[in-house]
């Protein structure tokens, strides 16, 4: 959602203010030592995948396409910022997870996803997955889901991992049909999130908050600002009017995991630039607006270190 017209004094009187940035716009954003403690490399990533000259079409997912497949694996490692998790989805989770995932260890996600492709199952640290044959037969089928509808490893990946990782959200549901990536069975509550990024990726979490229960934090933004000195921050915020979406439950609840790339304030307005749905969002808005919206903080460290 892009606001234009209205005036920054106006749009700060209704406590938000924000604009969707190109990836291609070059915004400084703060790296806290991720060189030096990245698992792998995009260089590293990119000699993996450079290396294969030719991907036989996989008999475990017959409607993906190598080609596409392996351009789409590229793509990602080469700009992961452009993760995006569909329109219309509840892959978001998903989306969050993948892109802390290329941030960390493209190398890692590569192997993992050439493997998931090639076997029809993958297993990464504790992590098995095989996923269900409905699921091999969906995954580059799914349409109307803007960019995604040309991204058959994002399919398969998203449609894998929420057919693995359940929470209490998808009681009710944990068989996929088609069309479930839009109902509660692809839903992410905020514990397992967490769970998922402790058992899948190399990173230590420490998390403030809940699905009903806002963080009991004094000043978030000193908060979130200290512990990106040392690591990534996901926020798990409630987006209604953040970020417009049809969702399936209408209450004052979270549905939506961000990236924090950086913060800022300046007297009573906070600046937020953060991963959303392919690309960098910027978002300013009040201090009471901020405490409003965010439900959960996950501070994310590499496990050799401690999260605050």
């Amino acid at each position: 959602m892009v606001i234009r017209r209205l005036t920054r004094q106006v749009l700060l009187a209704l406590g938000i203010m924000h604009c969707v940035l190109s990836p291609a716009i070059a915004i400084p954003v703060y790296e806290p030592g991720r060189d030096t403690l990245a698992t792998s490399t995009q260089k590293e990533a990119m000699a993996f995948i450079n290396k294969i000259s030719t991907l036989d079409r996989s008999p475990h997912w017959p409607n993906i396409k190598p080609s596409l497949f392996l351009q789409n694996l590229k793509g990602n490692i080469q700009q992961p910022i452009v993760i995006y998790p569909g329109n219309g989805t509840n892959f978001c989770g998903y989306g969050a997870l993948t892109y802390l995932f290329l941030r960390d260890d493209p190398l890692g996600y590569a192997k993992l996803l050439l493997e998931l492709y090639r076997d029809g199952t993958a297993k990464f640290g504790s992590t098995s997955f095989a996923p269900s044959a409905t699921i091999k037969l969906e995954a580059g089928l799914l349409k109307y889901k803007g960019i995604l509808d040309i991204h058959p490893a994002e399919q398969m990946w998203f449609l894998t991992v929420a057919d693995h990782f359940k929470g209490y959200v998808n009681l009710f549901n944990r068989n996929y049909d088609p069309g479930d990536e839009n109902t509660f069975w692809a839903s992410t509550n905020y514990a397992k999130f967490n769970r998922m990024v402790r058992n899948l990726l190399r990173y230590k979490t420490k998390a403030k908050g809940a699905d009903l229960m806002r963080p009991r934090i004094d000043d978030l933004y000193e908060y979130i600002n200290e512990r990106m000195q040392t690591g990534m921050v996901v926020l798990y915020i409630n987006n209604r009017i953040v970020h417009k979406k049809d969702h399936t439950i209408k209450l004052a609840v979270p549905t939506h995991f961000i990236v924090v790339e950086k913060i800022s304030r300046e007297n009573d307005v906070i600046t937020l630039v953060y991963w959303d749905y392919g690309g960098r969002t910027q978002l300013q808005m009040s201090t009471a607006f901020f405490k409003r919206i965010i439900f959960g903080i996950t501070h994310c460290t590499k496990k050799e270190l401690d999260a605050k």
